[in-house]
């Protein structure tokens, strides 16, 4: 592989030791969307892990720096990501445990319980991780990545909680006179108190279930019976 002067490269997508696509030979155009290679993908985001693993702080690390890294040009990462902010997100979320896909659905406590508890798995995995430690830290620090992560990743899970708000006041398991945005915040305190603020405190198991079993027996409708 090669740089074009403009920095871009003058392979296509296959440019990590193997050619992953295979075609006609027409000229590949620059756009974005979708990765078409998870191998490329996956060489560009250990590219950027293996700069974070040896040290190279985040404001140092360029597109072109990850693109010498994995083996690819500046253009391929182009393709998949608008800029490092970008980038720097989906290598957070590669190394974060993943977020619930679905809940349970069955109550409003369940759907709370395993909120919680990727909070717990998301603030474990923070304390075991040296390289995730120090990236979130550094990204706090960075107004352009910390604002990419809060959209794509921060704001999603805090209107996931929400809505299980609102379908708890609907159902009559939450008082309806209660602000839900408030009623989260109130929720996910405690697990963010223990993960980030009290590093040495214990994050055990059961976490999860005595936070929300506390709040709710304050905030269920009166008439409502406990679970």
């Amino acid at each position: 592989m090669s740089l074009t002067d403009d920095g871009t490269d003058s392979g296509t997508d296959t440019d990590i030791g193997t050619r992953a696509d295979s075609g006609t030979g027409a000229a590949e155009q620059p756009v974005r969307g979708r990765p078409r290679s998870e191998a490329v993908e996956r060489a560009i985001i250990e590219g950027t892990l293996k700069l974070l693993e040896e040290g190279v702080p985040l404001a140092e690390i360029s597109i072109e720096r990850i693109a010498r890294t994995a083996g690819v040009g500046k253009a391929t990462i182009y393709r998949r990501w608008s800029g490092k902010e970008e980038l720097f997100v989906d290598v957070l979320r590669a190394t974060e445990p993943e977020d619930p896909e679905l809940l349970p659905g069955t109550s409003m406590r369940d759907d709370l319980i395993m909120l919680l508890e990727s909070m717990r798995q998301r603030g474990l995995a923070n304390r075991s991780s040296a390289i995730l430690h120090n990236a979130h830290t550094q990204m706090k620090s960075s107004p352009k990545i910390w604002a990419a992560y809060h959209a794509a990743v921060i704001a999603p899970r805090r209107r996931m909680g929400v809505d299980v708000l609102r379908r708890g006041q609907e159902n009559g398991e939450l008082r309806a006179d209660l602000d839900v945005e408030l009623v989260n915040d109130i929720v996910v305190g405690p697990m963010l108190v223990r993960s980030v603020l009290r590093p040495d405190a214990e994050l055990p198991e059961n976490l999860p279930e005595r936070i929300v079993d506390t709040l709710l027996a304050g905030l269920r409708p009166v008439s409502s019976p406990a679970p």
